[in-house]
């Protein structure tokens, strides 16, 4: 009798593991794809299972033929239409409440951007179940591992719900390949419009530089810039560098520069191969934003600065001497 029952059980086991779907929630402009949608197919494939990628959008067709062609991904999902214009969560967690009941995945997944961390929340609230932010890492299936207190501890969390609605820190992850061949299926899910809000536009800041979560190369200042006409020597550095630029809370706050340049645990989360953060303390809400950096560089004229302390290189010194030296050092190269 032990027996019968233990080979039930695994063969259940089995069963259960082929069941297993992912979908993943690409993020895109509806022209391209966001390079952080790579990272969340990696996790994606970490997990185990079918993955599909849902692409909703308006006029979002080439950025369904751009995903088809990522490696991992066994099917898109194309969702096209005006109202999605604007990607109000308003309109779209409906729409993914509804598409589940559909499809019945087991894990859905979204980068950990300002647009996944507006939409996953509603949509876990509407599915009833608890939703899993930022990961850093995965187990398995059911166990995913995630850094709290401004990055201090690593948590290990284990979930029982019957679906797993998860943020993706792209940072953690590698970029998913090119190479794939999937196939495309329209959604036929009824879309409905909010009666709540509405999009009217929206005015994008353009700059040739690289956009700061994607660089390879970071030059960040904080508060020892003084003020925000001084961050022109960053610009200058990052130009040589072909570098995106980012900033402190502190710089921030003290309206040195936009907000949308924040980098830390409140801001946007950055793992170039150089970061170079220049009259930057090292406030542990910044380190939680950058400290994943391949080779860290601070300029500081403050020795004991918290900045040094995960630093592969530091120069403490007045940062304006030491980065127009740097710049005029580069324009000679």
């Amino acid at each position: 009798m032990f027996r019968v029952r233990h080979t039930t059980v695994s063969r259940s086991i089995k069963v259960l593991k082929r069941c297993k779907s992912t979908l993943v929630i690409a993020e895109h402009n509806n022209e391209k794809l966001t390079p952080c949608t790579l990272n969340t197919i990696t996790a994606a494939t970490k997990i185990g299972g079918d993955i599909s990628c849902l692409v909703v959008g308006s006029n979002c067709s080439k950025v369904a033929e751009e995903v088809s062609q990522i490696k991992g991904v066994s099917k898109v999902l194309l969702a096209d239409n005006e109202a999605f214009k604007g990607f109000l969560p308003e309109i779209v967690a409906p729409f993914l409440q509804a598409t589940q009941q559909q499809f019945k995945f087991t894990h859905i997944l979204a980068p950990a951007t300002a647009t996944g961390k507006n939409i996953l929340p509603r949509l876990a609230a509407k599915l009833d179940v608890s939703p899993i932010s930022e990961i850093t890492g995965v187990q398995d299936d059911s166990t995913f591992i995630r850094t709290i207190y401004a990055g201090n501890a690593v948590q290990t969390l284990k979930s029982d719900e019957p679906v797993k609605i998860i943020t993706v820190r792209g940072t953690s992850f590698e970029s998913a390949a090119v190479g794939g061949k999937a196939s495309t299926e329209k959604v036929s899910v009824p879309v409905e419009n909010s009666t709540s809000s509405e999009f009217v536009g929206q005015e994008l800041s353009k700059s040739d530089r690289p956009e700061l979560t994607s660089a390879k190369a970071v030059v960040a200042g904080g508060r020892g810039m003084k003020n925000g006409e001084n961050f022109k020597l960053l610009y200058d550095l990052a130009d040589k560098l072909n570098a995106a630029v980012g900033a402190s809370r502190a710089a921030v706050d003290a309206g040195f520069v936009a907000n949308d340049l924040q980098v830390g645990q409140t801001g946007k989360i950055v793992a170039p191969e150089l970061y170079i953060a220049v009259g930057i303390s090292g406030a542990i809400q910044h380190l939680a934003g950058m400290k994943d950096s391949k080779v860290i560089v601070a300029i500081n004229k403050d020795p004991e600065a918290p900045i040094f302390q995960v630093a592969d290189y530091g120069l403490v010194e007045d940062l304006f001497k030491a980065v127009p030296a740097m710049t005029e050092l580069i324009s000679k190269k």
